[in-house]
């Protein structure tokens, strides 16, 4: 994919997540019926080890485990195999990444389901676990573009959304605003940064050289 797909993808995600939140949050009076109905599916299936695993999941993707956990480990095994400008994309992206979704919150700032199993902070839009699942998944994929990558990526961004639904501390539609928050603020960094990581000059107009005329 290059810079300009990524710019175009980054910028597309990103206004497709503040759309989604003006829609779910500005536009409904009340909570979007789908929304409801998720709520309920996921609360018909805490079996304790789904909820145990939703608590795992619940520290990984918050911002004690990506912090200290998640993120030092991804940056280490960048730098210890010498890709330093690899990873300084990484902490790019996930500080870009994190301001987006704290912006998008204080914006909409909307209210968390009334059923909560663990404590969080202000505003369910857009979900900060997942947006911070998505940013990890990108960022290796743009680091390592495999499939595996792409899959278990994928894997993990939706593991961390169902378990925010079944922790009800987030609206299915938060979760979606997450993803998309996460995924836009990675490839926006990576379009303005690709070429630098990848040790490119970035891609500039030939010279123009001016010639004397001829004799005619």
């Amino acid at each position: 994919m290059n810079r300009r797909m990524l710019l175009w993808w980054g910028v597309s995600c990103l206004l497709a997540a503040t759309a989604l939140g003006s829609i779910v949050v500005l536009g409904f009076g009340d909570t979007p019926a789908i929304d409801h109905w998720w709520n309920t599916v996921v609360i018909d299936q805490r079996a304790p080890w789904v909820i145990d695993f939703a608590h795992v999941l619940n520290f990984a993707g918050g911002s004690s485990g990506t912090i200290f956990v998640i993120a030092p480990l991804l940056i280490v095994g960048l730098l210890l195999t010498r890709r330093w400008r690899s990873a300084a994309f990484a902490v790019t992206a996930m500080v870009t990444s994190a301001l987006a979704v704290q912006a998008l919150k204080q914006l909409f700032g909307r209210a968390r389901p009334a059923d909560m199993l663990v404590a969080s902070d202000y505003g369910s839009f857009p979900s900060g676990h997942v947006a911070n699942a998505a940013t990890i998944a990108l960022v290796i994929w743009v680091i390592f573009p495999r499939v595996w990558t792409a899959l278990l990526g994928a894997l993990w961004v939706l593991g961390m959304a169902y378990s925010r639904t079944l922790l009800s501390v987030h609206w299915a539609t938060d979760t979606l605003g997450g993803a998309l928050t996460g995924a836009g603020a990675v490839l926006l960094v990576a379009a303005l940064l690709s070429d630098w990581v990848q040790g490119r000059n970035p891609p500039s107009d030939p010279p123009i050289v001016w010639e004397a005329p001829r004799p005619s």
